[in-house]
């Protein structure tokens, strides 16, 4: 690798020998300058890795020399060294954009921390987060190994998406892939997992993760009941774990976080099962047979969340719950901005319930326009998006004009989402479903080994078409292809991000609660 080249200005520079032998010695290459002109001239003619500034030189002084090379080369990081402590000097030195600022006199540690602070720094941290990986690899593994709860399956999820966005931030591609690996196979164990315990959990409940259906009755309306202030409840839809982990450092700018947990989706992992079941706190066969006109089928042309007010109405009523309250559903910037006019109007209410519909249309879009495809290729991709998305969005400053005032927020979602990379062959009729993710129909051939199958479609509380419906969700990031346009299929739908099967992205869903600063 090619030495570093520092440039070192200083009328004294014969002084400072024992520091530039000291540097030499370290593997740095020392080119020096004992007046400001010189100094700029040679960053004129060569390219140096950062430039040492003497702040007190005779003719051209430190500053000035300082506005001459950021002309020419305004990229070279530049380390202002100076007897002088006034703060007006340092602040001339930081409005000229200086790396860092040393007061004489300085030792050769000092230098040499400067150095790595200013040239070192993504690479030092790229190989810091790489070593807390590869110490967490091995625990993380040995807990894969173990028959998890659906706690610890939260906690090793967490864990992964940690590493996940330390790790996309560093240099270091194979560690990255290493980490790739591992989620995978957390993936395939998490979905059996669930095979084993999911229809369990609904026969029982109180041996249950809190799941769709229980959502409002534990969360909000004990939240509600409790708080003397208005409380808000943002559904995001289609918001994955690591999407949250990413916006929420603008809401802590604005919110005291309460409580961050996760509750578990139920299957299908899709908007007309999961979000009905949480604003009717029922599950989807319960919700079909006391509304059959508002239950709408997947092969039914009719809008499948249309009666999402409808729903949390009756499930208010049923437990008793009479709150004023709003119901607000945003599936456009415009229809955004126009609630955000109406903030100061929602603080009337007790409750104020708030769908945002973005999130899902930025992952159908993901699908569906090619511009969006090539921009969000993968996870990396996706969190920026969202990330960039949400600080320009009306969303965001809705979150701003209610935390002006005291009052409670939650924030979760009824679903995520999950890349799908490899095709599973599957075999309906025509009237078979198109999600990719979860098909529900009569005669179905498929591979078992990629799916999970609910024959009686009762033991899952799902809705049943025909006395011979049957349902089955895909596993880890398979997705769904039919064999005479497979070709189409897997060209188009890889690497799409989808929604409806089993995987610690669909099913693992944060919710948060979080209380106004003022």
């Amino acid at each position: 690798m090619d030495k570093v080249q520092i440039l070192w200005a200083d009328d004294e520079i014969d002084l400072l020998k024992p520091h530039i032998m000291f540097l030499e010695n370290k593997g740095y290459q020392v080119t020096t300058a004992t007046n400001g002109r010189d100094a700029v001239d040679m960053v004129k003619n060569q390219e140096f890795d950062i430039v040492f500034l003497d702040e007190n030189m005779p003719g051209l002084n430190g500053l000035e020399t300082l506005v001459q090379i950021k002309n020419v080369r305004s990229h070279v990081p530049v380390v202002m060294i100076t007897k002088n402590e006034e703060e007006t000097i340092m602040e001339e030195a930081i409005g000229g954009k200086i790396a860092d600022y040393l007061i004489k006199p300085v030792n050769p540690s000092q230098i040499l921390l400067s150095l790595k602070k200013n040239l070192e720094d993504k690479r030092l941290i790229s190989e810091k987060t790489s070593q807390g990986y590869q110490q967490q690899f091995r625990q993380i593994g040995m807990t894969l190994s173990d028959r998890l709860s659906w706690n610890e399956w939260v906690e090793v999820y967490k864990k992964i998406v940690f590493w996940e966005i330390e790790l996309e931030q560093s240099n270091d591609a194979g560690m990255y892939d290493i980490l790739s690996m591992q989620k995978s196979e957390a993936n395939s164990l998490f979905s059996k997992f669930v095979e084993n315990n999911y229809l369990g959990w609904l026969k029982d409940p109180e041996k249950a993760p809190l799941m769709s259906h229980y959502l409002i009755r534990r969360k909000l309306v004990p939240l509600a009941d409790q708080s003397e202030e208005p409380v808000f409840f943002f559904l995001i839809d289609n918001l994955r774990y690591d999407q949250w982990k990413v916006i929420q450092p603008a809401l802590s700018e604005l919110f005291k976080m309460v409580e961050e947990e996760q509750y578990c989706s139920i299957l299908p992992t899709a908007t007309q099962y999961a979000r009905n079941a949480i604003f009717a706190g029922m599950m989807p066969a319960d919700i079909q047979k006391r509304f059959p006109d508002k239950w709408i089928g997947d092969d039914e042309e009719e809008g499948k969340n249309n009666y999402e007010e409808f729903f949390l109405q009756d499930q208010l009523q049923r437990l008793r719950k009479s709150y004023k309250m709003s119901y607000n559903k945003v599936t456009n910037f415009e229809a955004g901005k126009a609630l955000v006019d109406q903030v100061s109007n929602l603080f009337s209410n007790k409750l104020n319930v708030i769908v945002y519909n973005f999130v899902d249309m930025l992952s159908h879009a993901r699908t569906d326009m090619q511009v969006i495809k090539e921009l969000a290729e993968d996870e990396k991709a996706y969190r920026s998006i969202t990330r960039s998305w949400f600080q320009h969005s009306p969303l965001l400053e809705m979150f701003r004009r209610i935390a002006e005032r005291p009052c409670k927020v939650i924030i979760t979602t009824d679903h995520g989402t999950i890349r799908v990379k490899e095709p599973s062959r599957i075999i309906g009729d025509r009237n078979t479903n198109t999600n990719l993710r979860y098909k529900q129909g009569k005669n179905l051939n498929y591979e078992k080994k990629d799916v999970l199958e609910i024959r009686n479609p009762q033991e899952a509380f799902l809705p049943r078409v025909n006395v011979s419906t049957t349902y089955v969700f895909t596993k880890g990031d398979k997705f769904f292809a039919y064999p005479n346009n497979f070709n189409y299929y897997v060209n188009f739908y890889r690497n799409t991000f989808q929604h409806g099967g089993i995987s610690p992205e669909e099913m693992i869903i944060p919710v948060i609660t979080m209380q106004s600063k003022v």
